[in-house]
């Protein structure tokens, strides 16, 4: 009932991105405490799999200046809807290794952004799906629908924002990141 559910909520999704319809209830709250706890989520449920704690794949968070505070503008659930989806595919093709999350503040072309990137040392990209990983129903894995990075770009972009993915450098993994306008 719930992947039914979920499913049928990501395709009123894609629709509303489509017609662009997608009403954003945007309000400023502070973008650390809402990663951090997306993690804590993610990490219970790490540990709960299969009864007990799995150290095959750890999350961890690098905050740029912890001691800034760095407040968006934006439509909270939907930027937890961005985040949980890049943060359920690093975990999803991650058997073993480790989950960076990077939130850092920068300059934009005309207000500062801050830019979220998700790291993982998973199996990375499959270069024939690259070119198209952020189209309609592609997928390389068989437990989800690939519309999460459909729906997300669509949301990104709706926030005046971008987002981009691409294997690391060293050939284990891969990176997406977004960024979106932010305010001080």
């Amino acid at each position: 009932a719930m992947k039914l559910q979920r499913l049928t909520e990501d395709i009123l999704d894609v629709q509303k991105i489509e017609s662009k319809t997608m009403n954003l209830k945007k309000e400023r709250f502070h973008l650390n405490t809402l990663i951090l706890d997306v993690v804590r989520e993610y990490r219970n449920q790490l540990e709960n799999k299969n009864g007990n704690k799995d150290d095959d794949v750890e999350i961890k968070v690098n905050v740029a200046n912890k001691d800034i505070p760095l407040f968006i503008e934006a439509d909270r659930y939907r930027v937890t809807q961005v985040i949980t989806n890049l943060l359920s595919n690093a975990v999803k093709f991650t058997v073993k290794g480790r989950i960076l999350i990077c939130l850092q503040q920068k300059k934009g072309k005309h207000l500062p952004e801050v830019l979220v990137s998700v790291t993982d040392t998973g199996q990375g990209i499959d270069p024939h799906i690259l070119p198209r990983i952020f189209s309609r129903f592609v997928s390389k894995s068989y437990q989800g629908t690939g519309l999460g990075l459909y729906i997300s770009k669509g949301i990104v972009e709706a926030h005046g924002g971008k987002i981009w993915g691409k294997n690391n450098d060293d050939g284990k993994g891969a990176t997406f990141s977004f960024s979106l306008p932010s305010t001080h």
